[in-house]
């Protein structure tokens, strides 16, 4: 048999050497499973949804009372006996029905105008300052990432469900694991015992080789930690596991699934990223819109019922952001252009739900787009005081903002 180096094995498995290294490695359901017992049980979790392309927000969450929406926008608005209504100025876009039962229920967060200081309107840039949490200058680590380097370093305890390990879960040292599809295929030439060899590190190689070696090993870990999931089987509300070819992200229905059946098992993870594309609308946007929202809605509304039912479910906290919101006026093609502020929601039974933040002025605009209200790093900071246990000015470069107004969380 061939020997197997871990140049030809990243070769064979369609990996680049770096996007190994920044991943972590890459884990299987039952290398997460392995982990139940390991973590507080009181501990909370947090499942964070990435909505790529830009949600227009003004579309999701909508400000029917306000003259100043439907003029902005004459073929695009909706009226007030559309809106799924939270009050007398808002409303949830009509295929949101899912999250406005959760908001009259008290468990549905929305918090207004979210952004960050001189808003870049590129998908790139915009998606790094949000995964970064620096609005100032490029970073190289993912604000998730650095938690993750303080709280040990274990890329079990911060998981992707998504194709490759998005950059906020990448700290200085240490990086969340990968679990496309719910499980690791390996080369048909590379066995886990050569696997396994590869994960073993030699003092006296070069410090990048080691890491490497480190790489190898946590993805050895990984691999068991998911065959444990998968052994335990799964529950009534399982949908399939459909693995993901070709790099493709599973729907966003299977990916929580994925996250539910780690919950309920009790795994030692303690942050999930799962995501959603599809929102750079354009042109023709209204019905394209509400059919994207329709695939956040529905199973961001099951996952959270079924989260109702455990102990451990009951201390998930879901959070649901894109990289900008949309400019107020539609365009020619019945779409709207890339914007800024926007909002986002906070879902769980033991978020305080409710409105927070400032609702942005639709008429005192920034060049035609929305002035922020709300510092993105203000909602960071309280998701990792309120829900990770952590000091946010130690992972935010200082930051010590916070949601006012009443807790975010309750027991």
């Amino acid at each position: 048999m061939d020997t197997v180096t871990r140049r030809r094995f990243l070769v064979a498995s369609g990996v680049a050497a770096g996007g190994l290294l920044a991943a972590g490695g890459a884990v299987t359901l039952a290398d997460l499973l392995a982990t139940a017992g390991e973590r507080d049980p009181s501990a909370r979790t947090l499942v964070l949804v990435t909505l790529y392309g830009g949600n227009d927000g003004l579309n999701t969450l909508i400000p029917y009372a306000d003259p100043a929406y439907a003029k902005a926008r004459p073929g695009l608005a909706y009226d007030a006996a559309q809106v799924l209504r939270l009050d007398d100025e808002f409303g949830l876009n009509p295929a949101m029905a899912g999250l406005h039962r959760a908001y009259q229920d008290g468990r549905l967060a929305v918090v207004r105008g979210v952004g960050y200081p001189k808003p870049d309107r590129s998908h790139f840039r915009s998606m790094d300052i949000w995964q970064t949490g620096r609005p100032d200058r490029p970073e190289t680590t993912g604000w998730l990432g650095r938690w993750l380097d303080t709280a040990g370093g274990d890329p079990r305890l911060a998981v992707s469900f998504e194709p490759v390990l998005p950059p906020l879960l990448a700290g200085a040292h240490s990086a969340g694991a990968t679990v496309p599809g719910g499980e690791v295929r390996l080369p048909a030439t590379v066995t886990t015992a050569q696997l396994t060899a590869l994960g073993r590190a030699d003092p006296a190689e070069p410090a990048a080789r080691q890491r490497a070696a480190t790489c190898f090993a946590d993805l050895t870990r990984i691999q068991d930690l998911m065959h444990d999931v998968a052994a335990a089987g799964t529950g009534p509300d399982d949908e399939p596991a459909a693995t993901a070819t070709g790099g493709a992200a599973q729907p966003l229905e299977q990916q929580l699934a994925l996250v539910a059946k780690c919950v309920e098992a009790g795994a030692a993870t303690r942050v999930y990223s799962v995501s959603l594309g599809g929102f750079d609308l354009h042109a023709d946007e209204k019905t394209a819109q509400e059919s994207q929202l329709t695939k956040l809605d529905k199973p961001l509304a099951a996952f959270a019922d079924r989260m109702s039912r455990t102990a451990a479910g009951r201390n998930v906290v879901v959070a649901v952001y894109s990289e900008f919101g949309r400019r107020v006026a539609a365009n020619a093609s019945d779409g709207t252009d890339h914007g800024t502020a926007s909002s986002m929601f906070l879902l769980g039974p033991g978020v305080t739900g409710g409105m927070y933040g400032e609702p942005p002025s639709l008429t005192d605009l920034d060049q035609g787009d929305l002035k922020y209200t709300t510092d993105f790093r203000d909602v960071y900071a309280t998701l990792l005081a309120d829900v990770l246990g952590a000091d946010p000015a130690r992972i935010l470069n200082g930051w010590t903002g916070r949601l006012t107004g009443r807790p975010l969380t309750r027991r």
